[in-house]
């Protein structure tokens, strides 16, 4: 199935595999890449030198393209910048709109440039200074996440600009995928449906608490660093919407000092971040912090297993997700499945024509 996304990437098929923080890391990015999707490898929770050895291991792993996701807001994003570029990856996606400077940089370089939006002004944006395509995520995605349903911002978007689109945001199957298509998508990003493979390395007990989730489990909270977080809902998260101001900054400070010892960031640096990510709302002082260390709270769950600790980022679809398939088998499936439905759609236009 050639789109414009798989002739701009050139992947096999067209699908993405999102850039999750703790998640998408050379072994689930190396295996979606080998089965003919676009695989991109989440960087905003490595250091440089590990980004460019998890390079490296993705490139040693497959020989398919894969990309890099970057967070534009970083202090060290043009480092990050330079060892894509050196690299040789063929695609830098965003998870905030990059700066036109930015984009132009890898563009220069020949690096394919996807950045993900949440709004049809902000992928207008973008687009006008020079994206070659951009990831559009609807309400129905997983982490950070907007009110416009998907179905009702894609074809928003796909109507606004002249560069490919990719929708995100409740996307699982080949259904979603030919839907997506009749939009006038060029293809879909899946992030939680890729979280749940085989490939993953998101431990066992993290993955059966998602697959035991109903739809109804799965909310949108701002008590995690104050801005809209879909996640699985859980103790913690109750804890933290129940949490006064005094309890709220008191775990923050608590969360934030472990995350410090491991990334290396002084206090000054947590504050910026957080402050970073602020996107104009008036943030506490225990909000901030949240929002800085929201990668720790993402480890405790993601890599060391602790349910009970950390916080599950997810996009509505974990309650209808039922399985743990490789990431050969999920493609393979989506592909299948989609032109299944096509065909179907076929036959209902030809029996429309000879019924006239």
């Amino acid at each position: 199935m050639k789109t414009p996304l798989t002739e701009l990437v050139g992947v096999r098929h067209p699908v993405v595999q999102t850039g999750m923080g703790w998640v998408a890391g050379p072994r689930l990015v190396s295996a979606a890449a080998n089965a003919g999707a676009l695989g991109i490898l989440a960087s905003a929770t490595m250091t440089p030198g590990g980004l460019r050895a998890a390079v490296r291991e993705v490139a040693a792993r497959t020989d398919a393209p894969f990309g890099v996701n970057l967070r534009a807001d970083a202090p060290d994003a043009r480092e990050r910048v330079r060892i894509i570029v050196e690299e040789g990856v063929r695609v830098a996606s965003f998870a905030l709109a990059p700066s036109r400077e930015l984009i132009a940089e890898l563009r220069d370089a020949g690096v394919v440039v996807i950045p993900s939006v949440g709004a049809r002004r902000h992928a207008e944006k973008v687009a006008a200074w020079g994206a070659d395509a951009v990831i559009v995520q609807g309400g129905e995605g997983g982490g950070h996440t907007g009110e416009v349903a998907t179905g009702v911002l894609l074809p928003q978007v796909v109507d606004a600009v002249s560069v490919p689109v990719v929708a995100a945001g409740g996307f699982r199957d080949g259904r979603g995928l030919v839907a997506a298509l009749a939009y006038g998508a060029a293809g879909v990003a899946m992030g939680t449906r890729f979280l749940l493979t085989s490939d993953s390395t998101v431990p066992d007990a993290v993955k059966a608490r998602y697959l035991a989730a109903s739809v109804r489990d799965v909310t949108v909270t701002t008590a995690v660093d104050g801005l809209p977080h879909r996640v699985l809902r859980t103790d913690l998260v109750d804890a933290l919407e129940r949490a006064g101001r005094l309890r709220a900054l008191l775990h923050a400070l608590r969360s934030a000092a472990r995350f410090r010892r491991i990334s290396g960031l002084s206090w000054a640096a947590l504050v910026h971040d957080g402050r970073a990510l602020k996107h104009g709302r008036e943030l506490s002082l225990s909000q901030v912090l949240l929002a800085a260390n929201t990668p720790m709270l993402l480890k405790a769950a993601m890599v060391d297993g602790r349910t009970d600790l950390g916080v599950m980022s997810s996009g509505q679809v974990a309650g209808v997700i039922e399985d743990l398939p490789s990431c050969a088998e999920l493609v393979e499936r989506v592909m299948r499945e989609a032109e299944e439905v096509l065909d179907g759609l076929g036959s209902l236009g030809r029996a429309g024509r000879g019924s006239r």
